[in-house]
């Protein structure tokens, strides 16, 4: 009888020694992260050495840190994954806090990585050491100083549970330059140990019953639906529920594209700079459903006199939101998807009344049609912002992913790019950082490589990050840029006419503030974009002439390259509607 013998057993690689390093890579690795953005120094060399031998994960070299982080933020924002970025000590650690902040402002799931001296140099003031971990933790989910290197595989577990779980966010990990060196036996099978981190919360039905029971009951009802419903992925269950009930939806700029602002019931966005007919309606309705929603000053106005006649009923993941800023009737914690979900369950039951809204629903429309639904802008003799952004909608037929930065144009983009689908519109909205759109495209697009993306960007907010022009090219990312020229950093020109008798207090950003550029005044101009671009090896046009327009847009977008396309526009435009500060929607001002 022959007998089979018995291999010996192969050496698992996880008995096999490993540098800290190599250890981090594998774990990013196992948790299927593909791209990482960062840029190198002294206290990560070990780090960028190890992440080179990856077969799985490409690395970005941006051209400054703060760019970094915000490509992993554009990568966040359009796919729901963790964004990951990566810095040396000290400076390089300090540049990505400006991203860090920004994500947690608008709970961006994100994981920072960060070079540090040795822990033997750690409080000594070394060279480029800096307190990363206390610095960040205002401004974090969570922060981590590893100090043995044994722990990495159960730390990245939890920085990217923590990241992805309840209200994103970002989380910080800080690796000093002997954790990055040591060799030992990794432990990949470490599992998390977050006995401090809460479960993710269910809606009793109690409380969602008693939700059906006031819509039953209300005349004029309105949903008020915010980024936690994209956190949530929710969007399918926010349309099929407001759907049911006739409901009419009013998004916030960070919920952009739950819901279908074509649909007859839907009021688009609102806040300082939204829709008259989204304002009116809140302002008028009776029973207010906020989801996923944290009620910002942006939103509000004067808190007093915001939706006063409402029963404001509040459904969050973050208990933390509720009574903050604006007080519920009936606030309940929840995470989004479960709660729509089950409000469409529940709303199924014979019991359940459907509210009559017909008269509602009509008054909305009449506002629609006074109001030039969604929004109306000024033809003048020569490129108007809005014409610019209208245009491209028109031209892509509105099938872009649009990122933006900060300014009058990030306001402007989604009154003429009417948005239809969730992770469309990324834009900083709570942080309001310019600089925000070039790197944020870029990681978008190398998120999305199948997708068109275009940063429709202005003079002052471009040129924060323009050196990520240089990332476009020696990455093979082929972004495109529609830039807005009027040589001002416009909104705060803006609130200089309406508050300051226009005086342009450091606002002008041509040579000359007595002759500043424009499309009849083009030899005053600066910098010339163009020029700029050829030297980054973009493409790059300039437009100033309206019957150009549409022909320019339609070249950029046929092109295979990273692309500039400047348009030159008056200064003198303000964004409206708007609501002054210390207002609310009773002085909402239009366009005339």
């Amino acid at each position: 009888m022959n007998k089979t013998k018995k291999r010996p057993a192969e050496k698992s690689k996880a008995q096999t020694p490993m540098k800290g390093a190599d250890v981090l890579v594998r774990c990013l690795e196992n948790e299927g992260v593909d791209t990482l953005f960062a840029y190198p120094g002294g206290q990560s060399i070990d780090l960028h050495d190890s992440f080179s031998k990856s077969k799985k994960i490409r690395v970005i070299l941006p051209r400054h840190e703060q760019g970094c982080g915000f490509m992993a933020q554009g990568y966040a924002r359009a796919t729901g994954k963790v964004g990951v970025c990566m810095a040396t000590s000290g400076p390089g650690a300090m540049n990505l806090l400006t991203t860090i902040s920004d994500a947690f402002m608008d709970s961006i799931p994100m994981v920072a990585i960060t070079g540090q001296v040795f822990q033997k140099m750690i409080g000594k003031s070394a060279f480029q050491e800096t307190d990363v971990f206390g610095m960040t933790l205002p401004v974090v989910k969570h922060s981590y100083l590893v100090l043995e290197a044994e722990k990495i595989p159960q730390i990245i577990k939890e920085a990217f549970k923590i990241a992805k779980t309840g209200r994103p966010g970002p989380v910080v990990i800080d690796l000093p330059k002997d954790v990055q060196q040591k060799v030992f036996v990794p432990d990949f099978d470490a599992e998390p140990d977050l006995p401090g981190l809460s479960p993710v919360p269910h809606a009793d039905d109690a409380n969602l019953e008693e939700l059906l029971d006031l819509i039953s009951k209300s005349k004029q009802p309105v949903v008020y639906a915010g980024g936690g419903v994209i956190s949530a992925d929710a969007s399918k269950e926010l349309r099929q529920f407001t759907d049911m009930l006739d409901l009419p939806v009013a998004t916030t700029l960070m919920g952009m594209g739950v819901a279908d602002p074509f649909e007859k019931k839907n009021l688009y966005w609102f806040g300082m700079h939204g829709t008259y007919v989204g304002n009116r309606a809140v302002f008028e309705s009776d029973l207010l459903i906020a989801v996923g929603a944290r009620f910002s000053d942006r939103i509000t106005g004067t808190v007093s006199k915001f939706a006063p006649h409402a029963t404001i009923v509040h459904i969050d993941i973050d208990v933390a939101e509720e009574n903050k800023n604006v007080k519920a009737a009936l606030p309940i914690t929840s995470d989004v998807k479960y709660a729509l979900a089950r409000l469409i369950q529940l709303a199924k039951k014979p019991r359940m009344s459907k509210p009559n809204l017909k008269d509602w629903l009509e008054k909305i429309e009449q506002w629609k049609a006074k109001y030039n639904y969604p929004f109306a802008y000024r033809n003048r003799k020569h490129i108007t912002a809005q014409e610019a952004i209208a245009t491209l909608y028109n031209v892509s037929k509105g099938k872009l992913t649009i990122t933006t930065g900060v300014g009058q144009h990030q306001m402007w983009t989604p009154q003429n790019y009417i948005f239809t689908r969730p992770r469309q519109f990324l834009s900083s909205l709570g942080a309001g950082t310019m600089g925000f759109g070039l790197p944020a495209a870029l990681g978008a697009k190398v998120a999305l490589p199948g997708e068109e993306v275009v940063d429709i960007d202005g003079d002052g907010s471009f040129q924060m990050n323009i050196q990520e022009m240089a990332t476009a090219v020696a990455e093979h990312i082929p972004v495109k840029v529609l830039l807005i020229n009027n040589q001002f950093l416009g909104m705060v020109m803006q609130w200089q006419d309406l508050l300051f008798k226009s005086n342009y207090a450091n606002t002008v950003l041509s040579i000359d503030k007595n002759n500043i550029g424009g499309p009849e005044n083009l030899k005053a101009i600066y910098p010339d974009y163009c020029k700029i671009a050829e030297g980054y090896e973009w493409e790059a046009a300039r437009v100033y002439k309206k019957e150009d327009l549409k022909g320019a847009i339609e070249k950029m977008l046929a092109s295979k390259r990273p692309y500039l396309l400047e348009v030159i526009t008056e200064h003198d435009e303000h964004v409206l509607p708007f609501i002054p500060p210390g207002k609310s929607a009773e002085d909402i001002i239009t366009i005339k």
